[in-house]
């Protein structure tokens, strides 16, 4: 996925389907991006952290402002 690019909720779920998860129909945006970071074996760091620094990330593009 391109950086510019929006990050869709489609997209998630579908990554969090790949990696086993279930219902994620019902999780918000951010809820799934922490399920996925947590799932492969991250913290579930995104939005909650102002000055990070962890590069390549996924989510960073809509997480660091």
């Amino acid at each position: 996925m391109p950086s510019q690019e929006k990050i869709t909720k489609k997209f998630l779920a579908e990554k969090a389907k790949g990696l086993g998860l279930k219902n994620v129909q019902k999780l918000s945006k951010s809820e799934l991006i922490h399920s996925i970071q947590t799932a492969e074996g991250h913290a579930p760091c995104f939005g909650r952290i102002p000055d990070c620094a962890v590069s390549p990330c996924l989510f960073r593009s809509e997480c660091v402002h």
